[in-house]
């Protein structure tokens, strides 16, 4: 078993030459382990520090993205099995053989979960905890971090799905949720992080923007019926409320229940059109 370990890397000189060498430490990788920087358009040296550091250095012309990033690492690692962990500091390599640990036949990728004492505000945690209920409900599996960046992922699976990856931070969704739609072992293992010890280039307007539509594409891409039925059964519900009250009252079809009733049906006609699409895109892969 081989492994390649990917790490996304933006300005981040001052932290990354110690981690390169502290991943070459590692026995669980084995001898001479492929380790990958990606320079994602740095200005402070960060490839040259990598690179000093032993390290095969990717680099970008400017900065596309962190997910660019990763699928630049996805397409050009030849180990059995990647590890993706970010450059700044938080992602521990001491905490890597526990991840290796929980790989078996039946299991095609392993997360690195983040524990509540780990986030970095009460807001991210809250976030985090949206997007995990939201996940479970949709895959009807315990999801226990869906953004967490760090993991170990088989080569080949990821491979395949690096064209639906997107070129921002919400490439962890992307795959982990693809990985359940696709009926591929996925295992959580809580582990320990620190605060970064480079600078966040998440910026909270821009970036919370993004996250939101998160949301919308877990919903729309993965289990879309999962959403809008319920969705419609509430908007039929109402309106049918709506009707009983009038026509009892004052015997008439208002149009507030007309609405209600057409909304139900146009939202329910979305959620199927929306499941199609998506069963057709998986099916691809």
């Amino acid at each position: 078993m081989k492994f390649s370990v990917i790490i996304p890397a933006k300005n981040e000189a001052a932290g990354i030459g110690k981690l390169v060498e502290e991943l070459f430490t590692l026995r669980e990788l084995g001898d001479n382990p492929e380790v990958i920087v990606i320079d994602d358009g740095s200005t402070d040296g960060t490839g040259e520090a990598a690179t000093k550091a032993g390290a095969t250095v990717l680099r970008h012309p400017y900065s596309r993205g962190n997910g660019a990033a990763i699928k630049t690492g996805i397409r050009n690692a030849k180990g059995d099995y990647l590890i993706m962990m970010d450059a700044d500091g938080q992602h521990l390599p001491s905490e890597i053989p526990k991840l290796i640990e929980e790989l078996d036949e039946n299991i095609d990728m392993v997360i690195g979960a983040r524990k509540r004492e780990s986030q970095s505000t009460v807001w991210r945690h809250m976030a985090n905890q949206f997007y995990n209920k939201l996940a479970t409900f949709l895959v009807e599996k315990q999801i226990d971090d869906l953004t967490s960046g760090f993991r170990i992922v088989d080569r080949e699976k990821a491979l395949s799905l690096v064209n639906l990856l997107p070129n921002y931070f919400s490439y962890p969704t992307t795959l982990c949720m693809s990985f359940f739609k696709l009926g591929y072992g996925v295992k959580f293992k809580f582990v320990d992080v620190k605060k970064n010890e480079g600078k966040s280039h998440i910026k909270p307007m821009k970036d919370g923007l993004r996250f939101v539509t998160i949301i919308f594409k877990i919903i729309g891409l993965y289990s879309p019926l999962r959403v809008f039925l319920p969705t419609a059964l509430v908007f039929f519900g109402l309106g049918l409320v709506r009707y009983v009250f009038t026509f009892a009252t004052s015997g008439t079809f208002t149009n507030m229940s007309a609405m209600l009733f057409s909304t139900s049906v146009m939202v329910f006609l979305m959620g199927l059109i929306s499941e199609q699409i998506s069963t057709l895109i998986f099916a691809k892969l």
